[in-house]
């Protein structure tokens, strides 16, 4: 079975997230499917659980006789379906929920971890196809905890990059504010404290703070930003609105603490106190996932870029990915993966000729990387 071919089998599973749609299938069919895939290829495969009902699949190939050890890295959910599961190819292009994000780069994968092994490779190539990544990233934390990371000496996370190497991306941080006030008629307004007017006046200086974020870029990523995500209060239309509650995402440099990133959303809301005491005004950290940079001189960085070839450069990514787990648990880490379009939107699809090469390129790079043990100088770096 070649890349593509696995890649059309693996499209037509409906995997899509359960914490994104309540209907989606998840990721049990999707893994059982990897799972004997993998054995029936000769790879050493297990499937991890320690969600329950969000299965992620470990899968290994190669001597592991002192050479060195590669992690690959996929996820195996989508979000939600746009159109039939059957995939559709015109010209070089293959459209299905999840082609682009990101079942080439996860069949890519795959297979790179099958041709590697049968080359007989002294080290270890390790395929970690896990689930959740769209919502919480329950899996790869679930094979974090299952695996040790001190034995993975680099990975190589197969998001869509348009194959190019990717060694930085953005954190991300999502704020929930609550404004609390008093509801009364609209016809009596001395009566209620307008929560959503108050919101307003916050919302404004968030804001403000995205400008002064634009303005302290990243030498590498560029700057920071923020949006307003989500937004909602009253109760009807003659009602002064007594509650409101708006959610904003927060884009994040290498570098910047959640201490920090919070203290900023303390100084914002301390600046804007009410007038009206009897407003109430408070903040809650929803999710935080940190930023992630690779050095250029780490030998994962310069041993992929003489796989792909000419052309092919280190680039920052603009999305959030499982990568920053992996570089928060000390593994040098980078992004490579096929080009395409339609990443969660209604209309997706991936270059089929894209997908072959970075097979291609992942089973050189394994075949390079683990084919001796990490030498002193590698070391030092």
């Amino acid at each position: 079975m070649n890349v593509l071919e696995l890649l059309e089998q693996l499209v037509r599973i409906d995997s899509v997230n359960p914490g994104l749609d309540p209907s989606g299938a998840g990721e049990t069919e999707i893994a059982r499917f990897v799972a004997d895939w993998g054995r029936a290829e000769g790879l050493s495969t297990e499937i991890v659980e320690s969600t329950p009902g969000r299965p992620s699949v470990v899968l290994r190939g190669g001597r592991d006789t002192g050479g060195r050890r590669l992690l690959l890295c996929g996820h195996l959910d989508t979000v939600g379906l746009a159109g039939a599961l059957a995939p559709r190819v015109e010209g070089d292009r293959l459209y299905a929920r999840g082609a682009y994000d990101m079942k080439a780069g996860l069949a890519a994968a795959l297979i790179a971890c099958r041709d590697a092994s049968r080359s007989g490779i002294d080290g270890e190539v390790v395929v970690a196809a896990v689930a959740d990544e769209e919502v919480a990233s329950l899996g790869i934390q679930d094979v974090l905890a299952h695996l040790d990371p001190a034995g993975i000496d680099a990975a190589v996370v197969t998001e869509p990059t348009e194959r190019q190497v990717g060694t930085a991306h953005r954190g991300f941080v999502w704020t929930e504010v609550t404004v609390t006030g008093v509801a009364a008629h609209g016809s009596r307004p001395h009566l209620g404290a307008d929560a959503i007017l108050a919101a307003g006046h916050h919302l404004v200086a968030f804001d403000e703070l995205d400008r002064h974020l634009r303005d302290r870029p990243h030498p590498f990523l560029g700057p920071g930003n923020l949006h307003a995500s989500l937004i909602s209060g009253g109760t009807e239309e003659s009602t002064i609105p007594d509650r409101c509650v708006f959610t904003v995402e927060r884009r994040t440099l290498p570098g910047e603490t959640l201490d920090r990133l919070e203290a900023d959303v303390a100084d914002l809301l301390e600046r804007c106190r009410p007038a009206d005491p009897r407003l109430e005004v408070t903040a809650r950290t929803v999710l935080h996932r940190n930023a992630m940079q690779t050095p250029h001189s780490e030998p994962i960085v310069r041993m992929l870029l003489d796989a792909a070839g000419s052309g092919t450069t280190a680039a920052p990514m603009s999305y959030w990915a499982d990568s920053a787990f992996l570089s928060d648990a000390g593994i040098p880490t980078v992004l490579y993966g096929p080009e395409g379009e339609g990443a969660h939107a209604d209309v997706e699809w991936v270059s089929l000729s894209g997908t072959s090469t970075a097979a291609t390129v992942l089973t050189g790079l394994a075949r390079r990387f683990c084919s001796s043990a990490r030498s002193e100088s590698e070391r030092a770096i």
